[in-house]
């Protein structure tokens, strides 16, 4: 579960190795880096600088350890067997809406590796050193600071392929990260309402911040390449679907949508793959 706090394995904000993980993002009272143990038996948290004590605070939610769960007991036969294989699926809530949301943002509109690439090099360009050991064993950086985000205009962005667009939409969340802790007090429901009132954040993005941030078990990333087909194949066998016939195969699990397709997924669907790969070309060479 920890792995979906991870935005890929090069992420230079987060790391999670064989009983280890290590984040750094920003708290209400500051930055901190975090360290969850358990190579040796049960979990050992460790956090340093201004954000550690509500770092600390924040392990049981972070962990999934706050989530009552959810057994489907009338269900799809996929969904019933996934849960048979992966029986203590739990959503885990980070808080931090901003660290989030920058990563997410990327993902709009380009491929998972092209994404990848331009978070780890946004945050190796603008995010700083992390609070803690500086010897420490797996070396992490904070996210890039609101203030220098929205301070960077939208050419900056464009060599590392990230286009005006997107750089804007990140611009925005930067100008508006000092409300998210407020934002996220107010439960899923509010906080999708305030979040879609930023330029460039839609339903994709929302359902895939909330997620992981605020812990939601209904969170559905609607407008999503591939998510409509692996439901559409794993619970019609049609090899492809839309967002439309999505909500309606997922309506009768209302409230628990989002651990349904975490367990389809878990489980292996995934839909067909038609045609040759097509090459993907930089933004930054056009």
């Amino acid at each position: 579960m920890l792995s979906s706090y991870q935005f890929g394995a090069g992420d230079p904000t987060t790391r999670l190795t064989p009983g280890q993980f290590w984040r750094a993002t920003f708290t209400p009272d500051g930055p901190g880096t975090l360290h969850l143990d358990w190579r040796e038996g049960p979990l050992v948290p460790t956090a340093w600088g201004p954000g550690a004590e509500w770092l600390l605070a924040q392990v049981p939610a972070l962990t999934g350890e706050l989530d009552p769960g959810h057994v489907f007991t009338d269900a799809h036969a996929a969904i019933l067997a996934a849960q048979r294989d992966h029986p203590n699926v739990r959503f885990g809530a980070s808080g931090t809406l901003y660290h989030e949301l920058l990563p997410v943002v990327l993902g709009q509109r380009v491929t998972a590796g092209e994404a990848l690439r331009q978070w780890s090099r946004l945050a190796e360009r603008l995010g700083e050193p992390a609070p803690g050991p500086a010897d420490a064993p797996v070396p992490v950086r904070l996210p890039p600071t609101p203030e220098r985000l929205a301070a960077q205009p939208a050419w900056w962005f464009h060599p590392l392929g990230i286009e005006a667009k997107r750089a804007e939409a990140l611009r925005q969340v930067g100008r508006h990260a000092a409300k998210f802790f407020g934002w996220a007090a107010l439960g899923r429901a509010e906080a999708s309402i305030k979040l879609r009132l930023l330029p460039g954040v839609g339903d994709w993005t929302i359902g895939s911040v909330l997620a992981t941030a605020l812990g939601d078990p209904d969170a559905l990333a609607v407008g999503d390449f591939h998510l409509k087909n692996v439901v559409a194949h794993a619970l019609t066998g049609r090899a492809r679907g839309t967002d439309d016939e999505m909500l309606d195969l997922l309506a009768p699990y209302a409230g628990q949508r989002g651990r349904a397709v975490r367990l389809l997924l878990l489980a292996g669907h995934g839909a067909p793959k038609f045609g040759p790969r097509q090459r993907v070309l930089p933004m930054s060479r056009f």
